[in-house]
């Protein structure tokens, strides 16, 4: 018997669900080793529901502290963009408090190369 570190198959955890509820049914059942009796192993598997209970509801909880998180950042995202449109209005896209913000100024920024004129196609 082992303790590794990666989770049971659930197929296997309901095998062993199965084999608890069919080892009730049996009369006499008194094993040699008294950590295998039926009052202990009732009690691993209730310790592991409530574990299990208990890991979905914090799983929950992490699911909606995740989301208030990122509703939040978005939020805050929203709110800095919303900035930059005032700042641009007040002071104009090409003004050191445009700049401040971590945005190019709008003569700095480079211009488009003219395209060249296409060949002329070759004559015979």
């Amino acid at each position: 018997m082992s303790n590794p570190t990666y989770r049971i198959k659930p197929s296997t955890l309901q095998d062993d669900t199965d084999a608890l509820a069919a080892l009730k049914n049996i009369p006499g059942y008194t094993p040699a080793n008294a950590k295998f009796a039926l009052d202990k192993v009732q009690t691993v598997a209730d310790t592991m529901t409530a574990k299990r209970e208990a890991e979905t509801q914090q799983q929950a909880a992490l699911d909606a502290a995740r989301d208030d998180a990122t509703g939040a950042e978005w939020d805050f995202h929203n709110a800095i963009l919303g900035v930059k449109e005032q700042v641009k209005a007040q002071f104009g896209g090409d003004s050191n408090e445009w700049q401040a913000l971590g945005l190019t100024k709008k003569s700095e920024k480079a211009r488009p190369a003219p395209k060249a004129a296409p060949a002329p196609p070759a004559k015979p």
